[in-house]
């Protein structure tokens, strides 16, 4: 028999298969009964581009991978503990994240010669030196589901589709965690169809028990992580996209408007008109449209109109929807853009993680077009970040660049839901009828804001022209006068400087406020950033973290918290878009750590540039 529980900290398992083997369901489930156990715990789901790669081919090969433990968890780790491989593309793909020693748990069953030829394997590596280094479990789980679940009658191909199932029985027992969410969600999900939840329930109990009556091998363990102790409060597992959803709509509640979204799906975009589509309890309006162009054009109108317009895209989404973007910063209208960035450039990596829109948020606009700029760094974060968007696009009477991307969107962690009624309101005061003998300006200011006033249809005396031509600064109508657009151009670009006074002051996240290094970083890169900091200063390492929310404009004392440190490391999945804005800013050699594989950052390679910095 196996060798008794061993007590681990942390572990990291990635579940690897064919697109139709059910990883991320299986992910997601093994997700659900770790959160329940209150281990603290971040995943990664990693989706093929392809929509029907063929079957066996490394093309439609998918992950899920999640990092769980009984402490603090910032990152989805930078090598999985456990491999669980369904077929040999997922072991082609996957075998080299695996860490030396880590424990691989393959279907033999499906290692067939076609199979094999499909992966691009000349032969069977299942018993051969290629996996010399790691433990193997070479179980038949094709054969052994199909044996449990054969008193249902299903068909030979709805019986293989359970053998996820089977394997998440077996990760269950290894980990310790309870079967019932799993069984519970089967019956749930598959209420309508009681012998196909009662097949997949047959295949994980089977999983499970062939763990607990099953001689594996000698130094094959089970494992138990015990519960992350947290602040107390009520939590749920979230993704960003929900996060960042519910954020929208808690930031039209608290500016007492309705939220209009208009989108076109996108990956990986398009999980947030999901989810604001079921919200119309709330005032929310989702509208799919026939285009991006069509999408944005209608959220502007929703703004003018007296709501508050939100559009949500990617990159090549966001490119489609510059010239309305245009259009809003020239109106002048309230409008939340969410970006949620992928590889590029044009169709680039649909479904792989990038951070390269920075530019593109910044000064990816024809004329000179300035607009505040957000980015939210976990999937948590992403619910104060989307209703500071929102704020800051009804204050200041601007379209805002709210930045999130695929890692982000996808990704999962506990989540502490938060006090609603502790959320500070800004509600919106539109522009009244003038007093008799007065006339109607829709460009009137505000003198601290510069936000000019929001007349909306149907309130007598406030009717005005919107349009992308430029307005007269003293009256709103179309002017071409040389002198009237110096100064509208340099009161769009004084509004949006004036945001620098109404955000928080750049802090240190980690470490002192002056010293040797200080490593910068934006949106996702957090996690790793974190971890890595915290390791180069167990080891004496003079180093500090610093993370950017506010990217446009930049926090009052940004520059001057920068100018305490010798050195300053950028990492960024990108070429090096935060290293060059902060040159041009504050002319501060920023040295670059890009990486644009599609993949979130590994903590070691991090930890690696800050020892070479250090010692420099």
């Amino acid at each position: 028999m196996a060798s008794d529980i061993q007590t681990l900290e942390s572990a990291v398992v990635r579940f690897a298969g064919d697109s139709g083997d059910g990883m991320q369901l299986t992910g997601s489930q093994f997700t659900t009964s770790t959160a329940l156990a209150g281990s603290d715990l971040a995943t990664f789901p990693d989706f093929p581009a392809e929509i029907r790669a063929p079957v066996g081919t490394t093309f439609g090969v998918s992950a899920f991978q999640i990092n769980f433990g009984a402490r603090s968890i910032k990152t989805v780790g930078d090598q999985p503990d456990v491999l669980v491989a369904m077929n040999p593309a997922a072991l082609k793909t996957n075998i080299a994240n695996l860490r030396a020693g880590g424990l691989l748990v393959v279907d033999s069953g499906a290692f067939t010669k076609r199979n094999l030829q499909k992966a691009g394997f000349e032969t069977n590596p299942l018993g051969t030196p290629m996996l010399d280094n790691y433990q193997v479990i070479d179980l038949d789980i094709s054969k052994m589901t199909l044996e449990a679940v054969k008193e249902f009658g299903l068909g030979n191909k709805e019986a293989l589709r359970c053998k996820n199932m089977w394997t998440l029985g077996l990760m269950l027992w290894m980990f310790s965690r309870n079967r019932a969410p799993v069984v519970d969600w089967l019956n749930g999900k598959f209420a309508k169809k009681p012998e196909i939840a009662q097949s997949n329930i047959a295949a994980l109990n089977a999983g499970h028990a062939f763990g607990e009556t099953a001689e594996l091998s000698a130094h094959i363990k089970r494992y138990q992580i015990g519960a992350n102790k947290t602040e107390a409060g009520l939590y749920r597992t979230v993704t960003g996209s929900q996060a960042l959803s519910w954020g929208i709509a808690a930031g039209g509640e608290l500016a007492g408007l309705d939220i209009m979204l208009g989108s076109y799906p996108i990956t990986p975009a398009s999980p947030i008109l999901h989810t604001l589509s079921g919200m119309k309890e709330l005032g929310v309006t989702t509208f799919q449209a026939e285009d991006e162009i069509a999408a944005i054009c209608a959220a502007i109108g929703a703004s003018y109109a007296g709501a508050l317009g939100v559009t949500s895209s990617s990159g090549p989404g966001i490119a489609l929807k510059t010239e309305a973007l245009g259009l809003a910063i020239s109106t002048e209208l309230p409008l939340v853009v969410i970006n949620s960035q992928r590889g590029g450039p044009s169709t680039g990596l649909p479904t792989k993680t990038e951070q390269s829109d920075l530019y593109q948020a910044i000064y990816g606009r024809n004329g000179d077009a300035p607009l505040p700029v957000v980015a939210t760094r976990s999937p948590g974060d992403c619910f104060e970040a989307a209703i500071e968007a929102c704020r800051l696009a009804v204050k200041y009477m601007t379209p805002v660049m709210l930045l999130t991307d695929g890692f982000i969107a996808n990704a999962a962690e506990p989540w502490k839901l938060p006090d609603i009624d502790a959320l500070e309101p800004f509600t919106v005061d539109f522009a009244a009828t003038p007093a008799e003998g007065e006339s109607f300006n829709p460009f009137k200011r505000d003198d601290k804001t510069l936000a000019r006033n929001w007349g909306i249809p149907g309130v007598k005396g406030t009717e005005h022209r919107i349009g992308g031509i430029e307005k007269s600064y003293d009256t709103g109508h179309i002017s071409y006068d040389p002198d009237n657009h110096q100064k509208m151009t340099d009161t769009r670009f004084a509004k949006i400087d004036n945001i620098a006074d109404d955000i928080p002051p750049q802090t240190i996240e980690q470490g002192d406020d002056t010293g040797t290094l200080v490593v910068v970083g934006w949106g996702s890169t957090y996690g790793p950033i974190s971890e890595a900091v915290k390791a180069a200063r167990a080891e004496g390492l003079n180093v500090s973290h610093m993370h950017i929310r506010y990217l446009n404009p930049f926090p009052r004392n940004l520059e001057s918290v920068l100018r305490g440190f010798d050195k300053v490391l950028v990492p960024e999945m990108n070429a090096g878009q935060l290293k060059t804005v902060l040159r041009d800013k504050f002319l501060i050699d920023a040295k670059p750590l890009n990486q644009v594989s599609g993949l979130p950052f590994k903590i070691e390679d991090i930890l690696s540039a800050i020892r070479a910095e250090v010692s420099s």
